[in-house]
């Protein structure tokens, strides 16, 4: 299946965020991880390596560049979206302000959904050709412990850090102190703990 794109601008390397939707070899691609290596050496370039999704056929693309080098930005919608309901196999949202609904394919948003809780503020809708093709989810979101081992008291200065596993299914390593049904921050890009909330 052919789309076609329409590019609204080009953006360097380093102006490149992740939730950045960019064309690459003709699709819409979604930035997830970015990693930067500096030159070593005078007169070295730095690159900038960005794990990408292909929204099309949902396959991760490698892209690398030098900071001279860019890519055009893709011409999407974001629209702000609730989580209306989820049923084997679909995910469906609604938009805030005109109530249009938009249904996607749970695969293609497994790994935001895991730290989607019921009533989240801030998911923003992809839209491409009137369709939904993907979500991006606020930095941070603040979820429950369900569950994790009993936290060990006089730790809280140690570095030490066991797996919790949040309300909404997802798996993220925590400082051993914290307890079940205790709300803490996570870092959606990088799935990191950041903090109590």
């Amino acid at each position: 299946m052919l789309y076609s794109l329409y590019c609204s601008n080009r953006m360097l390397a380093k102006d490149i965020k992740t939730g950045t939707i960019v064309v690459q070899n003709g699709a819409p691609c979604l930035i997830e991880t970015i990693n930067v290596q500096s030159p070593s050496a005078r007169g070295g370039a730095t690159i900038y390596k960005f794990r990408a999704r292909n929204l099309v056929t949902k396959n991760k693309v490698d892209i690398t560049l030098k900071g001279t080098e860019g890519l055009e930005d893709a011409d999407f919608k974001k629209r702000e979206v609730n989580l209306m309901y989820t049923e084997p196999g679909q995910v469906h949202f609604m938009d805030t302000e005109t109530f249009e609904q938009y249904s996607i394919a749970a695969d293609d948003v497994a790994d935001e959904m895991q730290y989607v809780s019921e009533g989240l503020q801030g998911i923003l809708a992809l839209i491409y050709n009137d369709e939904c093709v993907g979500i991006n989810l606020p930095a941070t979101v603040e979820l429950k412990i369900a569950q994790c081992d009993p936290g060990v008291k006089g730790n809280s200065a140690t570095g030490r850090t066991k797996p919790v596993t949040l309300e909404t299914g997802a798996q993220v390593q925590a400082p051993e102190y914290l307890a079940e049904g205790e709300v803490i921050k996570v870092d959606t890009r990088t799935h990191e703990f950041l903090g109590r909330a």
